[in-house]
């Protein structure tokens, strides 16, 4: 569910108060346990973010005037003299110190999502409000540059198809279980610290590393679980908080995709729509239904056999496990640049299909060596271990089963991967247990009624359990993640009034897809 403008795939306030700004502020708030001092009080070495010649992002950062520093954390917060670990964080320090605001902390979902690279295009987003915040990315704990957890897996994402058949059902029971076992051989050491409230409280220890009595937050898909936990965790130690592509926290876990699987259903029916207007482009029908029926003639095709995509030197083998991972990842949203790309896949697997030699273009390549290869294996790796480090699965592969046939009639193509089993059947209990929304919080949500990653429902759900929040709905989109990422005026203006403002919206707001 991470941000897709990160990877290129489709894998993230209190009213009428004045703006807090640093130079008045009251010292950093009291400490969340013993022992923690030395982590709050550290003097963060702030420098260059290239790590050598070859570190592009880095370079691009320091051009932009951003800075990098890494923040000393404990890897387990019940032992703070013990081993530590460091969390990597970038900072576009405010130009108009005059009007400051404060510290602004971004996360881009995932879980596993990279923010360090991430202060240049907020401050864009943000427009004449962007001078105003210290932006500051980080890469959560074990993700990117932040003590980087690799199991060293086969794939670069545990998401994949029961398939059609008992029989590609069983293969996946093995694989993922494979997966768990890899981890656990490899990193048995941290996993039991690779949760997202240990992520949570590494943010307090950025927040009061940074000097902030009160820190902003702006969260994507994930990310917004990861604010919602902090609330909880932290209450009264946030300034500002945009949550966009929300979670309904009471669902997220290992099990959390079948919660958008309607939507997903609903979000290809829509682009079969779009590709049928298209047929003289793509030739896959000059129907909805004919374009699904293209579809669902591929993934039988490659049930009977793995489907030769690509020319030599590269080319995949893909199953009725991966094709609809595939679909799944081009669905993110509904551009016209999105939806054609892939068009352009699907066409690539109908002649694969059909037995013709077929060409890849860079992005699904790329696509492909994510969903085959180890290439990406750090992200799968993380993202794992945060799941299934915050919230256990069912140990029963007959639960899974039992799940994926009553969803076929359904949702024909998404019903097997929503509900497929994952490595977090394996994995070891988590050590905690997963945070309760207790605490009110004044926050901003932003969804889109047709989100295939987080539901708008959760949205709605969240919306519900935090009282004093307001909820920004865009009608009519199949999109997750929206504020600068969309194009969308009304909710990027909706947003970034309120961050300049710190002021809710009197009521909850509705901006249509159409908005100019």
């Amino acid at each position: 569910m991470r941000r897709t403008a990160a990877v290129g795939l489709a894998l993230a306030a209190c009213l009428g108060a004045a703006p807090f700004s640093t130079a008045t502020a009251a010292p950093a708030a009291s400490k969340s346990g013993v022992g923690l001092d030395r982590y709050y009080d550290q003097r963060l070495g702030w420098g260059s973010c290239a790590k050598g010649p070859g570190d592009t992002m880095g370079r691009d950062l320091d051009k932009a005037g951003v800075q990098c520093a890494d923040v000393t954390v404990p890897l387990d917060y019940a032992d703070p003299q013990g081993r530590t670990i460091t969390v990597a964080i970038s900072r576009l320090k405010a130009t108009d110190t005059r009007h400051r605001i404060g510290s602004i902390l971004l996360n881009n979902g995932g879980p596993g999502g990279t923010a360090l690279e991430s202060p240049p295009e907020f401050h864009a987003w943000m427009r004449k409000t962007g001078p105003r915040y210290d932006i500051v990315g980080f890469d959560p704990r074990f993700v990117g540059r932040s003590t980087p957890l690799d199991c060293g897996l086969s794939v670069g994402t545990n998401l994949f198809s029961a398939g059609l058949s008992r029989a590609s059902f069983e293969r996946q029971v093995v694989f993922q279980k494979g997966l768990a076992a890899k981890c656990r051989a490899t990193n048995a050491s941290v996993l039991p610290h690779v949760t997202t409230r240990n992520t949570a409280r590494d943010m307090d220890v950025i927040r009061g590393a940074l000097g902030e009595r009160k820190i902003s937050y702006f969260g994507f898909s994930y990310g917004t679980y990861l604010g919602t936990v902090y609330t909880q965790m932290f209450p009264g130690r946030t300034d500002r908080m945009v949550l966009d592509g929300a979670i309904d926290p009471h669902k997220f876990g290992p099990r959390m995709l079948q919660e958008a699987v309607g939507e997903n259903e609903q979000a290809l029916a829509d682009w079969a729509t779009w590709a049928a207007a298209r047929n003289d482009t793509y030739g896959l029908g000059r129907t909805r239904a004919q374009v699904l029926a293209t579809i669902d003639r591929v993934i039988k095709a490659s049930a009977r056999g793995p489907l030769t995509v690509g020319t030599a030197p590269e080319t995949f083998q893909l199953d009725d496990t991966q094709i609809p991972f595939v679909l799944f990842a081009g669905l993110d949203s509904d551009t016209d640049t999105s939806r054609t790309s892939l068009a352009e896949q699907v066409s690539v697997l109908n002649k694969a299909a059909a037995g013709q030699p077929t060409r890849l273009s860079p992005r699904f390549a790329a696509t492909l060596r994510f969903v085959v290869s180890g290439e990406q294996s750090h992200h799968g790796s993380v993202q794992s271990a945060i799941i299934c480090g915050d919230t256990a699965a069912p140990r029963d592969p007959e639960v899974y089963w039992r799940d994926i046939q009553r969803s076929r009639a359904a949702h024909p193509r998404f019903g097997a991967l929503a509900n497929n089993i994952g490595p977090c059947a394996f994995w070891d209990r988590p050590r905690e247990k997963p945070t309760q929304v207790k605490h009110d919080a004044k926050v901003l949500i932003v969804s889109a009624t047709g989100d295939p990653r987080t539901a708008h429902k959760g949205a709605v759900a969240l919306h519900g359990l935090l009282p004093s929040s307001k909820l920004i709905t865009l009608k009519g989109a199949n999109r997750h993640a929206i504020y600068g990422l969309y194009e969308n005026p009304c909710v990027d203006n909706k947003v970034n009034q309120y961050l300049a403002t710190g002021k809710l919206p009197a009521n909850d707001q509705t901006c249509s897809k159409q908005a100019g």
